[in-house]
């Protein structure tokens, strides 16, 4: 009933609050995680999507990437991504959720519908807090208005780029790009245990010649 679903929104909405004081109280740290972005983007997609619209997901994550990150909020930032295009796109129609290495070296990750789009002079304000472009529409829906400000803080902590794509009538691409972690070489570190025991062995063999 309509007591049931407010609060539920309600309940969503001291979430959402929570949610955002926690990663603004964290903004200036550093996440120290290596996260690889394909296997977590994917388990956070489905778990926004649940059994319900597991059918309308398309996962295109087949580009390895390693990045620096905090992993809780890295599948936050995906979940809420997922359910607002699930959401807001048709429901007859797919959400393309894409991982690629792009070419300036950062990880970049894309959530696409085919919905109703976005207007222009609407998308500057889409991070703000409690911004709505459609208040009835969001309310129906159960958005508390605070989805797109918790992902620009956690991209801003992680010192990435969002992007927010839309055409009216075509749907709204989010696009998220973040610093690639390079894979340390293996042969440089074995070179490194190696010398590093030939410098021992050196200099043990130099206390035997002395004593």
């Amino acid at each position: 009933g309509i007591i049931e679903r407010e609060a539920q929104r309600l309940q969503s909405l001291v979430s959402d609050l929570m949610s955002l004081s926690r990663v603004e109280a964290e903004k200036h740290d550093l996440p120290t995680e290596r996260l690889d972005l394909g296997p977590l983007i994917e388990r956070a997609a489905r778990d926004a999507a649940g059994t319900a619209r597991m059918e309308r997901l398309d996962l295109h994550l087949s580009d390895p990437a390693l990045v620096r990150g905090d992993g809780q909020q890295i599948e936050q930032l995906v979940r809420n991504l997922v359910d607002n295009a699930l959401k807001y796109g048709s429901s007859d129609t797919p959400v393309k959720v894409e991982l690629v290495r792009s070419e300036d070296g950062r990880a970049r990750r894309t959530v696409s519908d085919k919905g109703e789009g976005i207007a222009p002079d609407q998308i500057p304000h889409l991070t703000r807090r409690f911004y709505r472009t459609d208040p009835g529409r969001s309310r129906a829906s159960g958005g508390t208005g605070l989805g797109l400000a918790i992902v620009k803080h956690i991209v801003e902590r992680h010192k990435g780029r969002l992007d927010i794509e839309s055409v009216l009538g075509d749907g709204t691409r989010v696009i998220v790009r973040l610093p690639i972690e390079e894979e340390e070489p293996q042969t440089l570190i074995e070179a490194d245990v190696s010398s590093s025991k030939d410098t021992n062995a050196a200099a043990f063999g130099s206390a035997q010649e002395l004593s």
